[in-house]
């Protein structure tokens, strides 16, 4: 056993979790004292947590502990490296900021009909079962976590559970997470019983044909894939994280996705420790698949929460583009590409955490401000919550992966580790990249022209309702923990290589070998195979684009660049009003005519009770008829038929017992 001051630090920051659930179930109807207690020690687990994971990999070593707890014969084992000190930072830094965002956010609850000791509660008891997945080092002690994990966030989906759709969501979510976990627990039963033992340590050193180990990937990757969201298992995030409050949609979009993440890396690299082609082709292609179906159908949404979730589901099928490009060139011996995409996978996890938590928060303040989800009836927000504002116009241009932002330099790895391809051997991989980087190049134009129609619909025009027109700028500490956030997705596009170099002992540790040359030129270029293949100059970037800013505004101000300002010229027709504006389903209307295909929709004419008729379209999701319809049609079958069985005849009954009897001694004989 071997202790460190990370792991200290990293039990403190459970604790303090802990302590932060167990004040809020006590505070009763004292709500006051969940903002101005509760939340600050739910913010400081998070910033202790931040530390703990900066710690692990400032050290580079490992520490381990056994707890005296679990079964008589299998006590706990913690393990923090540099793999879990990673997620550690990106868990704690979003619940750091959120957990100052939600002292003004849960003000919107004070006297309702929800309860809050039980979102106080179920908040913590959530980030702690989190920190909790990541520093356990036996599937025991795993599995106990990752259940609570889901059970606690199942009841903070239920929170609003008045509404009949949103206890439907929650069945929904809880359902494929246990799905989800069999599938793990299956995986671990798999690499337990080669490794003869429950102990991560054990499992190491199991010796697996590519049978045993292609099952056993299978199983982590559909459990694993499964609670991140990857298609077609994605069919409860889209309902689960918009019902949710929007610090605890921040919560399960932003960091529990990537525990999923680290739980699929801890299998496939660290225990499972083998790496083949064919595994690097099937996390591909669904990467793929997941990033191409989640940014088309985010663009035709208009619920504003149900299209950042949607988003989620393209995000992580980015991460998984660059695990599977990990795996297909550490097949084939090419390390330093292997962990180039390794890297790219890590950063995008982080950088995904930051800034699709900045737009939950965003979502969150323009609901609180003006109970509003729908953007066909936003618009104007930005004179209203000119912060609010600004901080979402970043998680926009984060997420579209545009320079000088975060979002730039994860997807940018992630190409160049693709246009590697040409050292590949085999015709089939050089065949089968290109047209994965091709569909990360659609998704990434595709989600700019998303983030165009949600920016310009909802904060730029007119509102289009009163509750918009009457909307007042956020609490200040939502505005804080949006504004951290923000800062972030600069700080980490802006400086590449000083991060890369942070997180360089992951690769290091996991894979045995990390990306030197990547930051060979200092802070100024980032060089992921060498300077003569590519090179990006963020902190030029940034510079040029700061010096061509101030040089307009400079111009505005001298006159010499005049805007004029007048009433659009109308054709003769009346003045424009906000019902003349450009509509969230009218900005999609062209990319749903070139995608229909993979789309149910339901469009037409309607009837209304008072005599008038109105359009709609409803634009539904295939993967339910496709795969979830069958099943639950199946499943009602084989019920009514096994309700047959119940005739209320005692004969029958005793005859059904008898013939079980019967052939249960058949099969033990």
């Amino acid at each position: 056993m071997s202790t460190s001051p990370a792991l200290w630090l990293a039990g403190t920051a459970v604790g303090l979790a802990l302590i932060s659930a167990l004040l809020s179930l006590l505070t009763g109807k004292a709500t006051r004292l969940l903002r101005i207690v509760v939340m600050p020690l739910f913010a400081a687990a998070g910033l202790v947590a931040l530390a703990a994971g900066l710690t692990a990999m400032l050290s580079g070593g490992v520490s381990t502990a056994e707890l005296p707890m679990g079964l008589p014969w299998l006590h706990w084992h913690v393990r923090l490296d540099a793999l879990s000190g990673f997620f550690f930072c990106v868990v704690g830094v979003v619940s750091f900021a959120v957990g100052i965002y939600a002292s003004g956010y849960i003000r919107g609850f004070e006297g309702g009909r929800d309860s809050l000791p039980a979102l106080g509660g179920f908040g913590g008891l959530f980030l702690a079962a989190m920190l909790t997945v990541l520093l356990a080092d036996d599937a025991f002690m795993f599995m106990v976590a990752w259940e609570v994990m889901s059970l606690s966030s199942y009841f903070l989906v239920a929170f609003h559970h008045e509404h009949a759709a949103n206890r439907s969501a929650a069945f929904l979510y809880l359902l494929m997470a246990h799905v989800g976990g069999l599938a793990i627990l299956l995986s671990y039963g798999i690499l337990a019983t080669f490794g003869h033992g429950f102990g991560f340590e054990a499992m190491r050193g199991a010796e697996l044909s590519f049978g045993w180990a292609s099952a056993a990937f299978v199983l982590a990757f559909i459990g694993f894939g499964m609670k991140a969201g990857l298609v077609p298992l994605h069919a409860w995030l889209p309902l689960a994280h918009p019902v949710a409050p929007s610090h605890i949609s921040a919560l399960m979009s932003g960091v529990m996705l990537k525990v999923a993440v680290y739980g699929f890396i801890r299998v496939l690299f660290d225990l499972i420790g083998q790496f083949h082609w064919q595994w690097g082709i099937v996390v591909l292609t669904v990467g793929s698949i997941s990033a191409l179906m989640g940014v088309l159908y985010a663009l035709m949404q208009h619920d504003l929460k149900r299209l950042l979730a949607y988003h989620s589901v393209e995000n992580l099928g980015i991460i998984f583009m660059g695990l599977g490009l990990s795996i297909l060139f550490l097949s084939e011996g090419h390390q330093i590409i292997g962990a180039v995409a390794f890297i790219a996978a890590l950063y995008h996890s982080m950088n995904h955490a930051l800034f699709k938590s900045l737009l939950f928060m965003g979502a969150g303040a323009i609901l609180h401000s003006a109970n509003e989800r729908d953007m066909e009836k936003m618009g104007g927000l930005l004179r209203r919550m000119p912060w609010t504002g600004l901080f979402f116009l970043v998680g926009c241009i984060s997420i579209s992966a545009l320079p000088p932002f975060n979002g730039f330099v994860s997807e940018w790895l992630t190409f160049q580790s693709a246009l590697q391809v040409w050292q590949l051997d085999s015709g089939v991989l050089r065949s089968v990249v290109p047209i994965a980087a091709a569909a990360l190049a659609l998704t990434g134009a595709l989600a700019a022209a998303c983030f165009v129609k949600v920016y310009g619909i909802a904060f730029l025009g007119r509102a289009r309702s009163r509750a918009v027109r009457r909307a007042r700028p956020a609490p200040l500490t939502m505005q804080v923990g949006q504004g951290i956030l923000a800062a972030l997705c600069l700080l980490l596009g802006v400086l590449p290589t000083t991060f890369i170099a942070l997180i360089n002992i992951v690769p290091q540790q996991v894979l045995g070998h990390g990306l030197a040359q990547a930051t060979a030129h200092g802070w100024l270029w980032l060089t992921p195979v060498s300077e003569q293949t590519a090179s990006y100059g963020a902190p030029l970037i940034a510079v040029l684009l700061i010096v061509a800013l101030v040089i307009g505004l400079w111009l505005m101000g001298r006159g010499v660049l005049r805007v004029r300002r007048c009433d659009a010229w109308d054709c003769g027709f009346a003045p424009p009003n906000a019902g003349m504006q450009y509509t969230a389903s009218g900005f999609a209307q062209p990319i749903r005519r070139v995608f229909g295909m993979l789309f149910h929709i339901e469009e037409g004419v309607e009837s209304l009770p008072d005599g008038r008729r109105r359009h709609f379209l409803r634009v539904k999701d295939r993967a339910w008829e496709l795969f979830y319809l069958p099943i639950a049609r199946l499943i009602e079958q084989s019920a009514r038929r096994v309700a047959l069985l119940q005739s209320g005849n005692v004969r029958i009954y005793l005859g059904w017992s008898f013939a079980t009897l019967l052939f249960l001694l058949w099969v033990v004989t």
